[in-house]
Order: C-alpha cells, then sequence, then structure tokens
C-alpha cells in the first residue's frame, strides 16, 4: 500500500514535465548522421546470406510437384477399379445397396425392447456380410475369377436382402402375437 502511494506521489511530482511532443521532421536522419559522424564508432553491417531463398524457392517448387503428381497418380478407389472391370457390377451394386439400406432404415425403425436383440444380431450378421462383400471386391481387382467372384458379390446382396427379410417376417409375428395376447388379457 505505501508503495502505491510512493509510486502515485512520484507521478504527481513529475506531472507536466514529461515530454510528450513528436520530434521534428527529419530527427531520424539527423540522429543516425550524427551517429556515424562519431569517432571510434563501428558500424555492424548484417552478413548476407543469400543462397537460402533461392534453395526455398526451389524447395516450394519441388513441394508442388510432387503434391501435384500424387493428385494425378492417385489409386481409384475400389468401387472405381470394380466399375473398370465390369460396369454392370456397378450398376447392380448401386441397385442391391439402395434395397439394403431402405431395409436397413426399416428394420432400425421397428426396434422394440422385445425384437431389440433380433435387429442386433442382424445387424451384426449384416456387418460380417458386408465385410465378405469387400473382400470380393479386392479379389475380383486383384484378378481372380471374374465370373465366379461376380456371381458371389451378387449370392452376397441376395443374402443380405433373404436375411433382411425373414427378420421383417419374424418382428411382424413377434407384433401380431403380442397384440393377440394384449386382446386375450381380461381384466
Amino acid at each position: 500500500m505505501k508503495e502505491d502511494q510512493k509510486i502515485e506521489e512520484l507521478f504527481n511530482n513529475l506531472q507536466g514535465s514529461f515530454d510528450i511532443e513528436e520530434p521534428g521532421e527529419g530527427h531520424e536522419e539527423r540522429f543516425l548522421l550524427k551517429l556515424s559522424n562519431s569517432d571510434g564508432v563501428v558500424k555492424l553491417t548484417p552478413k548476407k546470406n543469400n543462397w537460402w531463398r533461392p534453395l526455398s524457392i526451389a524447395a516450394s517448387i519441388m513441394l508442388l510437384f510432387g503434391v501435384g503428381a500424387s493428385i494425378y497418380t492417385s489409386r481409384p478407389s475400389i468401387d472405381e477399379q470394380v466399375a473398370k472391370i465390369s460396369p454392370e457390377v456397378s450398376q447392380t451394386q448401386f441397385y442391391f445397396a439402395n434395397l439394403v439400406d431402405g431395409q436397413i432404415n426399416e428394420l432400425v425403425n421397428e426396434s422394440t425392447p422385445e425384437t431389440k436383440k433380433l435387429v442386433d444380431d442382424t445387424l451384426l450378421q449384416l456387418n460380417k456380410l458386408e465385410k465378405n462383400y469387400k473382400k470380393l471386391e479386392q479379389d475380383l481387382i486383384n484378378g481372380g475369377n471374374s465370373k465366379l467372384i461376380l456371381s458371389a458379390m451378387i449370392t452376397n446382396y441376395q443374402t443380405r436382402i433373404d436375411l433382411l427379410q425373414e427378420v421383417m417376417d419374424k418382428i411382424e409375428n413377434i407384433k401380431t402375437f403380442k397384440n393377440y395376447d394384449d386382446e386375450n388379457i381380461t381384466i
């Protein structure tokens, strides 16, 4: 507290004696001229190493070429490679994938506490079938027997659709049985 009072008292005593005016025009040039004219003063000039500038430009250009080359030589996705091998597969895959996705959404919407285990097991099986399908795609790209692999890919989608249809039928049976039980209970 006493230190604050001392500092405040010091500023109060110095009030009005601060130089708040800006130096006149050309002040810096006059100061530098006086500084350079004084005896015994050694001028320090920065050492010029301009070798880094062309090197940084060259490195930037190489980086741009590297990025450009990686963009143009990037490998196509698996779907693009499969479409290149067999365009019909791409169209069939699109059709089946939309059908399966629609049924999965319907299945998830029908999930109730009574059917939760059944829905979860079905989603797990569908995940396994999806992984199997990805392996088939990779086999097709690697040059396996294309007719056999394409047949297996279609069978994979048909299996998914059949599984989903069977589960939806079971869910309908569960709902019907539940409604039937609720109707027969008398109070």
